[in-house]
């Protein structure tokens, strides 16, 4: 009797395993069927695209036909080399459009953050009234036209603009904000006397830039991109820091304010840490749109002056479409795409939450004590 009972479970068992791995089959069958166009478009339009571009980087590809063609030739690093390290026109251009686009970063992405987080912060007060409008009111700059925006700002930075008009209220002689090329480091240092770069910071190059170019700062027309980023992210990253806002723990805020928290020590302590995971997120968006800056300049002024206003992204495009060197504009797209994951892996250590366990309980964990039945 007991044989045909262990018979019988064990027929049971085989045969449940077998109509739950019928089971199991047929939902991977559907979950690939529906994931099936997905897949299809992202291989169509991406991934494709990736690896074309990926093989006319390492090629001498002239525009010409198709780069997977009979004449096309695989030159390996040559084009890489020549932006790196080719001693010329390439590499100082990789360099200058280097150094543009770091400073618009750095500036651009903390003061953008600030900025949306101040307005979160106003937006979500309960005590403002007409809060609906300012929350359109400052996230309308966002949703305007790339193009119309810079259009606009070449009419308010012109020499005759409204921003100059507005300066010379206080006395203030406005520059031609979008034809100055100096960087606004040496003109605070020309003030001051220095006129001419050090010998150790004008012999030195990297990238085919003097360390004292490198150290000009943003040029006068890149401040004006600079104040037109600002402008225009902070309303989007705004919804961002209000969606966070309103879904924090009061009951946190409230224990900190009858302990006596004043209103910095509550932001500091106590709201700030628990925005962390929004801030990652901002942070993240904020560098790769920073570093992808290209339309602005496209529409405005075409990398000048002097290339003051040159940036990777749109070097890239001028060494392809115009210069017609497409191995090289292809070289500088993936050299782009590496400084993007290499800055969103910095800030990525640099916000990760930390969390302190002593060593002696990292090492030796206690037991967990289980209650006995």
């Amino acid at each position: 009797m007991s044989i045909l009972t262990r018979n019988t479970r064990s027929t049971r068992t085989r045969s449940s395993g077998t109509s739950r791995r019928g089971i199991r089959g047929n939902q991977n069958a559907a979950g690939w069927l529906f994931t099936a166009p997905v897949i299809v478009i992202l291989g169509l339009f991406l991934v494709l695209p990736v690896l074309m571009a990926a093989w006319v980087s390492v090629s001498d590809w002239t525009g010409r036909g198709s780069p997977f063609a009979g004449g096309t030739q695989f030159v390996g690093a040559r084009n890489f080399e020549a932006i790196l390290a080719g001693g010329g026109l390439a590499e100082r251009d990789f360099g200058t459009a280097l150094r543009n686009n770091l400073y618009y970063v750095v500036l651009v992405v903390p003061l953008q953050t600030v900025m949306a987080l101040f307005l979160a912060m106003l937006v979500n007060n309960r005590i403002l009234k007409g809060r609906g409008f300012f929350r359109t009111a400052f996230y309308f700059p966002s949703v305007t036209s790339t193009v119309a925006v810079t259009v606009l700002w070449l009419f308010l930075f012109n020499a005759t603009g409204a921003v100059n008009k507005f300066l010379s209220l206080f006395g203030i002689i406005g520059p031609n904000w979008f034809q100055e090329p100096a960087g606004i480091f040496h003109l605070l240092a020309r003030n001051v006397g220095i006129t001419d770069a050090p010998a150790a910071l004008g012999s030195q190059t990297l990238l085919g830039v003097t360390w004292w170019d490198w150290l000009s700062g943003p040029s006068v027309a890149m401040t004006a991109f600079i104040l037109m980023a600002i402008f225009t992210t902070s309303g989007t990253f705004m919804l961002l820091f209000i969606a966070a806002l309103q879904n924090l723990q009061g009951e946190l805020e409230e224990a900190a304010m009858l302990d006596g928290a004043g209103v910095w020590q509550r932001f500091w302590y106590v709201t700030l840490p628990m925005l962390r995971p929004t801030l990652f997120t901002v942070i993240t968006l904020g560098l790769i749109g920073t570093w992808q800056v290209f339309d602005q300049i496209y529409t405005g002024t075409e990398g000048g002056p002097a290339k003051t206003t040159m940036t990777p992204a749109y070097l890239s495009f001028s060494t392809a479409f115009n210069n017609q060197q497409w191995g090289q504009g292809a070289a500088i797209a993936f050299l782009l795409f590496g400084i993007i994951v290499i800055f969103t892996l910095i800030q990525r250590l640099l916000l990760r939450e930390r969390v302190n366990v002593p060593r002696r309980k990292r090492m030796n964990p206690e037991p967990s004590r289980g209650r006995k039945l």
